[in-house]
């Protein structure tokens, strides 16, 4: 009989950290289960998931007895336990590493705060029981804006094929462009407002979707049939006004 493997990565593929982390184990053939954890039906919020995690949040993991939240942690824990994942994803020069844990930290505060919000206010909030609130989403959009343009003057310089001007991929572009491509969801005429002037940003992109493929479109899969389902109640709705 085979081993089921220890580490359980708690998930669920509408969540951008989710697919970094799935995206993550896949390219570096971590061996895992994933275990989906249902968002629209709040199953993160329910007393047997807020075991493994008290904040009620996704993505999580289980390694053994060992209990891990926030996708960040989780992406240095796997980059530095596992064996023969390759240094550039984090790498031992502490110099380097720094620099990735810079963009880490900002990214919080900065690009997810935009992005997650903008697109909840646009389409994703109903999902959620929530009504979107059109001030809030052209407050977020200016903050994801101005985010992307930090990015390409602070580390997407010259012709940087991935942040910091490194030749491969760290969990920092991984943990990145999976944010960024959670626009899909708006629609692309939002998307394309958005990313179209961003040349560097989506070079970028599609830079770590070749490095990842295809573990990355297989991990977003989900949120192109998503997309089809709003384009397609957007058309039904715009339909019924004429």
């Amino acid at each position: 009989m085979a081993m089921q493997p220890l580490l359980k990565v708690y998930a669920d593929r509408l969540s951008q950290p989710s697919r970094a982390l799935i995206i993550f184990c896949r390219v570096n053939r971590i061996d895992f289960e994933e275990v989906t954890v249902d968002l629209v039906k709040a199953q993160h919020l329910t007393p047997e998931f807020k075991k493994i995690n008290p904040m009620g949040q996704v993505p999580a993991i289980v390694d053994g007895r060992f209990k891990l939240f926030e996708s960040h942690a989780i992406l240095r824990y796997l980059a530095t336990v596992f064996p023969g994942v390759p240094d550039h994803w984090y790498p031992t020069d502490l110099f380097t590493r720094a620099k990735i844990e810079s963009i880490l930290d900002w990214h919080h505060s900065n690009l997810r705060r935009g992005a997650a919000t903008f697109v909840l206010h646009t389409v994703l909030g109903p999902f959620f029981g929530l009504t979107p609130n059109p001030e809030s989403a052209k407050v977020a959009e200016k903050l994801l804006v101005r985010s992307l343009k930090t990015i390409e003057s602070v580390w997407l310089k010259g012709n940087a094929k991935f942040l910091n001007g490194n030749p491969q991929p760290s969990i920092a572009d991984l943990s990145l462009v999976c944010e960024i491509t959670q626009l899909e969801l708006v629609g692309d005429e939002r998307r394309n407002r958005i990313l179209g002037p961003r040349e560097k940003i989506r070079t970028w992109m599609g830079n770590v979707k070749k490095a990842t493929s295809p573990h990355f479109e297989d991990a977003h899969e989900l949120i192109f049939k998503v997309k089809a389902r709003l384009s397609s109640a957007a058309g039904m709705k715009t339909a019924s006004k004429l």
